[in-house]
């Protein structure tokens, strides 16, 4: 195995928790103490490694999908730094130091995922995720690729739902999977375009469209407000727990300026991990 550097910090536990918390994916498979991802029809195994990850086999193809799985588009020194001026991040970010958030290396299967889990808890959805790699992806070792637009093109909507989709849910992946959308073009356009793009396209709606900024595209200011899970932990850290509305959590994304998104991503993972311990 080759180490690839990884600018610090960097936790390679809490950076791949998410790999483990819902259930087994086999697109980023946690086996034997590493991660597994496809790219290029290759298994690529990442690895803990003091100043990075060992990734085997690493290339340049590799080391550029393993870059962006594992977060170093954000620039965590800036974030700690803002951090420590404001309440609840000041003592919950240090907790956390190295959490770099996962970012998911393809558009197509980010907006799939994220179809998966519309109106489902995160545990159904992984499983209905997984279901579907089985059936649609190909092997390349333990792990499999996610399917890709064409495979998913020539699908039918009854082998979506013998996975496990719902009708309609099925109906929106084949449909997005020949909408051609051109993603190279939609990672050029400002947040506010790329959202009114996505949310052009049947089945994809705001809550999808934040999400594939902030997991996909990585944009700073991303601020996932109607999904339920950052309503619970916005509402635990800032809030005593009371319920809070989507229009209450979208007012709050101005105080977390410029850093939504990080902002986003540390509150879910300190609900689950900081908050449970």
């Amino acid at each position: 195995m080759a180490l690839l550097e990884i600018p610090q910090p960097f936790d390679f536990e809490l950076s791949t928790e998410r790999f483990r918390a819902f259930g087994p994916d086999p697109a980023n498979l946690w086996h034997e103490d590493a991660l597994l991802r496809v790219v290029g029809g290759r298994e690529v195994r990442i690895a803990d490694a003091p100043g990075g990850v060992d990734v085997e086999p690493l290339d340049d193809a590799t080391a550029q999908v393993v870059l962006k799985l594992l977060g170093t588009e954000f620039d965590l020194d800036a974030f700690e730094a803002w951090a420590a001026g404001q309440p609840v991040l000041d003592e919950l970010v240090p907790k956390l130091r190295g959490f770099r958030p996962p970012i998911a290396p393809d558009p197509f299967e980010t907006l799939v995922t994220s179809i998966t889990a519309q109106q489902v808890s995160l545990f159904a959805a992984f499983a209905i995720r997984s279901r579907m790699i089985h059936a649609f992806g190909e092997r390349a070792g333990e792990a499999f690729a996610f399917p890709t637009a064409d495979r998913l093109a020539q699908a039918t909507d009854e082998e979506l739902v013998a996975v496990g989709f719902s009708r309609r849910k099925a109906e929106y992946v084949v449909g997005l999977a020949r909408a051609g959308l051109d993603y190279e073009r939609l990672a050029r356009l400002p947040d506010d375009e790329v959202k009114a793009e996505l949310t052009a396209v049947r089945g994809l709606g705001e809550w999808t469209a934040d999400w594939y900024l902030a997991r996909h595209l990585a944009r700073p200011r991303a601020w996932p407000a109607g999904d339920l899970a950052l309503r619970k932990a916005v509402a635990a850290f800032y809030a005593g727990g009371s319920d809070l509305s989507i229009a209450e959590v979208r007012d709050m994304a101005d105080r977390f300026d410029p850093f939504q998104n990080l902002t986003a991503h540390y509150l879910l993972t300190g609900a689950r991990t900081v908050a449970a311990a």
